[in-house]
């Protein structure tokens, strides 16, 4: 039989229904009615078993951190896969970086479970535009769109996005981010009269020496290499016990045996930025909290030569200064020292005190992982207090070029192999001579384009005359680092 339905038909039909919904609501009890929504939201859920989580670009006129992360990890995840892809490159930055374009849809897999993230873009009306973006920054494409993520997936899999997905997602954007930004080399700026001025000043930072060109003995350079490692993968046991996430290396020997090099090392191992702390230009204990602070993570606070910019030996042996021998009027004002250890630096003052809370106090634990790299070639003068553990946690002594880091220098400027007829007669007088990484490395470049036998040649030659007049007579005075400007 052929049901036909009219207007008159309809309309009855709507009023019993309406009908029914009033009788419901006053016979049923609630808990019986909110059973039964129970049961219908259930019913809809085995139907349609798919949960939506929406990302958009902007939460109110802020950007959302998580629109961002989410563009970065899909980016990273989705080049090789998907059909379509927007690239992306940054001035300076190494590589382009692909994101989701708008309208377009990628899928991923995370602990077995799969999603997918679709791309949605809205156009915003001009009153909606000036209302998030009153002071003309709608004029821009990303302003003007109203721009989401869609994430797509099974319910029963809600609690693992929640719980470990997004986590996943937000760790995974932070070490891309890292990895494509520029790596900067920062240095403190003069303090002016004006407090908002910049604190440091940055270059790019493109030092090339790496762990495997280093000069150093292989058993201390293989256990620094762990060292570094472990403690950038162990921001959870820091948290875990109590303690603030960094380190601290004293690196102390001659002149010339690597330590800057090894700070590049460091920098590049672990993919670091650089501040070349100048406590020359620091007036006060307050201004050196404030460069402290605005340092970022992911960093390495470096001050060199500490024992010439700063008076940090032993205060138990500092006496006070005798009638008739205080700091003479003609002492250069840019390093007068005091009893009790206070150094001023023109118009302020930097104490030991200041330094070793720079290093290990409530301050030090502002900024997050981070390593504090302190180089001397006299380590005997300073402070013990300086030196213990959880401030300096490892003190790093680098000495004179040995057969092994002869190898490694041989390697890295004349790719001369182990096998070479002059390595056993030179590994012999190493063991008799002292003479630093740097010095032979100043003989390799002296001999550039000669030829590696004739490098190797005057190598021996260099030894021979060091061994004839004592064994540790160098080639060259080598003078302060901070006399000359630049790191040994």
């Amino acid at each position: 039989m052929e049901v036909v339905l009219d207007w008159k038909s309809i309309g009855s039909l709507l009023a019993t229904l309406m009908f029914l919904r009033s009788a419901l609501q006053d016979l049923l009890p609630p808990e019986l009615r909110l059973f039964l929504g129970f049961l219908f939201g259930r019913l809809v859920a085995a139907v349609h078993p798919t949960a939506t989580i929406i990302i958009d670009e902007y939460d109110g006129s802020s950007p959302n951190e998580l629109y961002d992360a989410a563009q970065s990890y899909l980016g990273s995840r989705c080049l090789a896969a998907s059909p379509t892809v927007r690239l992306c490159k940054a001035h300076h930055t190494p590589h382009p970086v692909a994101s989701l374009p708008t309208s377009h849809t990628a899928v991923d897999s995370f602990q077995g479970v799969p999603f997918r993230w679709t791309s949605h873009a809205v156009k915003r009306s001009s009153a909606a535009s000036n209302f998030f973006f009153p002071y003309g920054h709608h004029h821009s494409t990303s302003a003007a769109e109203h721009r989401s993520l869609e994430l797509s997936f099974h319910r029963r899999h809600r609690h693992a996005v929640h719980a470990f997905y997004i986590p996943h997602i937000l760790d995974e954007a932070d070490r891309l981010r890292l990895k494509a930004r520029e790596r900067r080399l920062y240095t403190n700026r003069a303090a002016l009269e004006d407090d908002h001025h910049r604190l440091w000043s940055s270059v790019p930072f493109a030092h090339p020496s790496t762990f495997d060109t280093l000069a150093i003995d292989p058993a201390l350079k293989d256990d620094l290499h762990a060292d570094l490692l472990s403690f950038a993968a162990r921001r959870d046991h820091y948290v875990r016990v109590g303690r603030t996430w960094k380190r601290g290396y004293l690196l102390h020997g001659p002149p010339g045996t690597g330590k800057t090099s090894l700070v590049a090392a460091i920098a590049n191992l672990l993919e670091f930025d650089v501040y070349d702390l100048e406590l020359t230009a620091v007036t006060s204990n307050s201004h050196l909290r404030r460069l402290l602070v605005s340092t970022t993570p992911k960093s390495i606070v470096v001050v060199e030569d500490i024992d010439c910019s700063l008076d940090l030996s032993d205060r138990k042996k500092k006496k006070t200064p005798k009638p008739g021998h205080e700091n003479k009027p003609d002492q250069p004002a840019a390093a007068v020292v005091h009893s009790h250890g206070v150094t001023a630096y023109g118009r302020g003052t930097v104490s030991p005190s200041g330094v070793l809370n720079f290093v290990d106090g409530l301050w030090s634990s502002c900024v997050g992982e981070r390593l504090m790299i302190f180089t001397t070639n006299h380590p005997e003068r300073l402070d013990p207090a300086l030196l213990r553990p959880g401030r300096m946690d490892r003190s790093i002594h680098l000495s004179y070029c040995g057969p092994a880091a002869f190898r490694v220098l041989a390697s890295n400027y004349l790719d001369v192999a182990d096998g070479h007829e002059l390595m056993p007669e030179v590994e012999a007088l190493l063991q008799e001579v002292k003479i630093t990484p740097a010095e032979v490395a100043e003989v390799f470049m002296g001999c550039e384009g000669d030829g590696a036998d004739a490098a190797m040649w005057k190598v021996v030659e260099e030894l021979r005359r060091r061994k004839a007049d004592g064994g540790g007579m160098p080639m060259v005075a080598v003078p302060s680092r901070r006399r000359r400007g630049r790191a040994e």
